[in-house]
């Protein structure tokens, strides 16, 4: 049994491909929403949908947006430190949620959404749905977002949507200020659970090196770019990006199944996260197999496993790929997403026996793929083995209404490094 890609699927990656799956898992936390909201709306309605986002990214986003700030190094409480966050934010994907950020001083700035993709997947529904996103969830998770960096922190909207006249743009447009008299806001109670999370601790370390070219960033020290691209970053430091896209993702989702749990019970929770889970496995499946031009057979599909946001980082979900005599074999051992204290984890959904995520990922290459559960071998919790039928499978349901959103077909096109004065 051969391992494949070594121990980490970013060990041997390009620079210019490790920019490009940051980009891609940054995009793939954003459509988690995507793929779950769906799910609660058919049951329960628009109300109770709008109440489990603002629990999920409230319960999320303080946590994760003050480990990128560890990570990268540029804690702080000013408007620029806030707006930094918000560049390597799921709930920002870059172009996708096209914010264009502007700084006045440390406790005065403003941004503009030129395109929000976010925006594009809920107007066709109607005013109602669009009210919901941009004002009943906004303004309580901006706060929360917030709150990660400086509790007398207010976004103030200049105009936000439902747009009128119907083509206006920028689609929004709000101020930040830093009001040195306001009363603090207080952290959300939901982000204290989550920050209990093993996730939540979870220990992030550099992978790769840079060859040749040494000048990309380590970190995001010093003055905000409002056009930061991926590639400006040294490939260790987009190695960690990307690991805590993951870990941001992990948190959502574990947000997302406390706040279901809560109002339903923890079986309602399993069986919307086991649907979402399969919805946004598909869709961020085949977003990777164009990033990186994966083809059908055993190499193609290990590496795509490899790849998957919903495996890593591997201090976190402890995941194995080989191929043995041309069968793909995926197997988990023993981790702390099979033993998280604040919920139910994508990972513990598969060893429990829900493998249509991992059909669906495998379908993006092959429609004819099947899996199944085998028996794991010393180490490992479970296993699963991919082989090729005579049945062409239809795309599962829940991939379909994730791919609703138009961040399935979205091509991202400011990429590429720029040197020190900012052009390309």
């Amino acid at each position: 049994m051969t391992p494949v890609a070594g121990d980490s699927p970013l060990a041997a990656m390009t620079h210019a491909d490790m920019a490009t799956l940051a980009r891609e898992y940054l995009m793939a936390g954003h459509m988690i929403d995507r793929a779950g909201m769906p799910h609660l709306i058919g049951p329960w309605g628009r109300d109770v949908m709008t109440e489990v986002a603002i629990d999920e990214w409230m319960g999320a986003s303080p946590v994760y947006t003050r480990r990128m700030q560890q990570a990268l190094r540029f804690t702080g409480t000013d408007v620029a430190t806030m707006f930094k966050g918000m560049q390597l934010d799921v709930g920002a994907p870059p172009e996708f949620l096209d914010f264009r950020y502007t700084v006045h001083d440390a406790d005065h700035g403003e941004f503009r959404l030129d395109h929000c993709g976010a925006l594009m997947d809920v107007e066709p529904m109607g005013d109602d749905f669009v009210l919901a996103m941009c004002h009943t969830i906004e303004d309580p998770t901006f706060e929360a977002t917030a709150c990660a960096s400086n509790p007398q922190a207010r976004m103030t909207p200049v105009h936000r949507p439902p747009r009128s006249p119907a083509d206006r743009h920028p689609h929004c447009h709000w101020t930040l200020t830093i009001d040195h008299d306001a009363e603090p806001l207080a952290m959300p109670a939901t982000a204290h659970h989550i920050a209990t999370s093993l996730a939540a601790s979870v220990v992030v370390e550099a992978v790769g090196t840079d060859t040749g070219d040494h000048w990309g960033r380590s970190d995001y020290a010093g003055d905000l770019d409002p056009d930061l691209r991926m590639e400006d970053f040294s490939s260790p430091t987009l190695s960690v990006i990307a690991q805590e896209a993951c870990v941001q993702a992990h948190l959502l989702v574990l947000s997302f199944q406390a706040a279901i749990a809560a109002r339903f019970g923890v079986d309602a929770a399993t069986d919307v996260c086991r649907r979402q889970f399969t919805g946004v496995a598909g869709l961020v499946a085949g977003r990777l197999v164009r990033a990186f031009d994966l083809k059908p057979g055993p190499d193609g599909l290990a590496r795509l496993l490899r790849l998957h946001p919903a495996f890593g980082p591997l201090s976190y979900v402890d995941w194995r790929v080989a191929i043995t005599n041309g069968t793909v074999r995926a197997s988990v051992g023993p981790c702390d997403a099979l033993v998280e204290t604040a919920g139910d984890t994508w990972l513990g959904l598969l060893v429990a026996g829900h493998t249509e995520p991992l059909a669906a990922i495998a379908r993006e290459l092959d429609d004819r793929y099947d899996v199944h559960g085998v028996d794991p071998v010393a180490n490992e919790v479970a296993a699963w083995e991919f082989s090729i039928g005579e049945v062409r499978h239809p795309q599962f349901d829940d991939v379909t209404l994730a791919r609703f959103s138009t961040g399935d077909a979205f091509e991202f096109t400011r990429t590429g490094r720029r040197n020190h004065q900012g052009h390309q």
